[in-house]
């Protein structure tokens, strides 16, 4: 079972009630629900009754064969916007997208989402610079390159910045370290009496 949307699906029915729509026919120029649906999905609807003031959109599932759309989800309708028990008249069912579910840009050019957003490819942004990571600042995420102690790049390698302390072994090695734990200056020592040497030799003396 899948959510399909399609362009130029409807078809009549004549059912009554407010359970499962039956279809009766299909509509010439249209493909049924079968055909731009498919069996077992669900899909949003919208149904008329041509002649009264009964309409209702929601979203539905069609059965194995495709024969009956189920009103899963009412969204919208002539009734308060619960089910509506439609009276006699052919029907026109056909697949829609509800106001309150489409996506779109307000006057300001912007967009809102009221759940989850899912991406199945790759998210693309204004700023596509090599080497930015998304930050967040309290109202948005930023793309903002990395900078101080590390560097990234595209394929997302991060590199620390050199500590300026060449690379090599120190023998008895006087060290400096910061705050953040990090060598900042090493250098080799010299051997000399160990304390415990000195006393030792003091005490024979």
């Amino acid at each position: 079972m899948a959510l399909v949307l399609n362009d130029r699906v409807k078809q009549t029915s004549t059912t009554t009630g407010t359970g499962a729509m039956t279809f009766a026919s299909s509509v010439t120029g249209f493909e049924t629900f079968a055909q731009g649906i498919g069996n077992s999905n669900t899909t949003y609807y919208g149904i008329f009754n041509g002649g009264t003031a009964e309409f209702e959109v929601g979203l539905g599932t069609l059965n194995g064969d495709s024969t009956t759309l189920t009103r899963t989800t009412v969204i919208s309708s002539s009734n308060s916007d619960s089910a509506v028990s439609f009276t006699s008249g052919t029907k026109d069912i056909f697949c829609t997208l509800p106001a309150s579910k489409a996506v779109f840009e307000d006057a300001s050019n912007n967009v809102s989402l009221q759940a989850d957003l899912t991406v199945g490819a790759l998210l693309k942004m204004p700023d596509v610079t090599s080497g930015k990571v998304l930050i967040a600042d309290g109202t948005s995420y930023q793309e903002i390159a990395m900078s101080g102690d590390a560097t990234i790049v595209a394929n997302g390698a991060l590199t620390l910045a050199n500590s300026g302390v060449t690379a090599t072994n120190y023998t008895l090695a006087s060290i400096t370290v910061d705050a953040k734990g990090r060598i900042t200056s090493a250098s080799n020592g010299t051997a000399g009496a160990s304390a415990g040497f000195a006393v030792a030799m003091a005490i024979a003396l």
